[in-house]
């Protein structure tokens, strides 16, 4: 993660095939290494091993199979983060259309894939192109998922960030607030993800000169993350 502000929109999009069954242990070895090397920022390391989980996977499931859609979104998203957006972007666009087609287009995955193409289009600047797909997706979760599970709150929030991109502070503002309540509500008070809240909305505040409320908020996530590193030493 290269800013605080950009931390929450990945744990939101960031979707591994937990459910996957691999028909064959090579497939779920490739997997897994790739993952042990993404999680650690290897990635150039981790690329082989998810290009090869990738042509193992539709070799196995099929190229219109949900578990090719969870495998080339990954593999998109370590595109992304290496920084090759022009080999990202085919790769969710494919996985949207594959999720569309066999989940259905009102899927919670499918609004998943739409963000992620939105998430890849504000990267690099492409604002307008982004904007309705971070409506669309979260459009639908709020009609599958309802309008306070933790997946809304990242929808608020990556939209919240776009406007704040842009200058729409205004926008952005009751974005970032919906966000924060719902987190606080269905996580509690003192979630590592309302650190982040926290973060998010008071980098928007400190850009509109309203420091001391920024102040108040950075206390606060400063607070929660001190207690955290406290109780899991690990994830400091």
């Amino acid at each position: 993660m290269k800013k605080l502000a950009f931390l929450l929109v990945l744990i939101g999009l960031y979707v591994w095939p937990v459910g996957l069954r691999a028909q064959s242990a090579a497939l779920m070895e490739a997997y897994q290494q790739g993952e042990a090397l993404y999680q650690a920022r290897r990635y150039d390391e981790a690329l082989p091993f998810w290009k090869k989980a990738l042509e193992l996977g539709l070799r196995e499931y099929g190229p219109e199979h949900p578990s090719a859609a969870n495998l080339l979104n990954n593999l998109a998203l370590l595109y992304q983060d290496q920084g090759r957006y022009a080999e990202a972007e085919p790769i969710y666009e494919r996985s949207l259309a594959v999720r569309e087609k066999a989940l259905g287009a009102e899927h919670p995955d499918v609004a998943t894939s739409l963000n992620n193409l939105a998430a890849l289009y504000r990267l690099q600047g492409r604002y307008a192109e982004a904007e309705p797909l971070y409506k669309r997706s979260l459009a639908l979760d709020e009609k599958a998922l309802g309008a306070e599970p933790p997946g809304m709150a990242t929808d608020l929030n990556d939209l919240a960030l776009l406007y704040q991109s842009q200058g729409r502070y205004a926008e952005a503002e009751p974005l970032y607030k919906r966000a924060l309540a719902i987190f606080e509500k269905v996580l509690g008070a003192e979630h590592p993800n309302v650190a982040v809240s926290l973060e998010n909305y008071s980098g928007l505040l400190r850009e509109t000169g309203r420091g001391s409320e920024a102040v108040k908020l950075e206390a606060r996530a400063k607070a929660i993350r001190a207690k955290r590193a406290k109780e899991n030493p690990a994830n400091r």
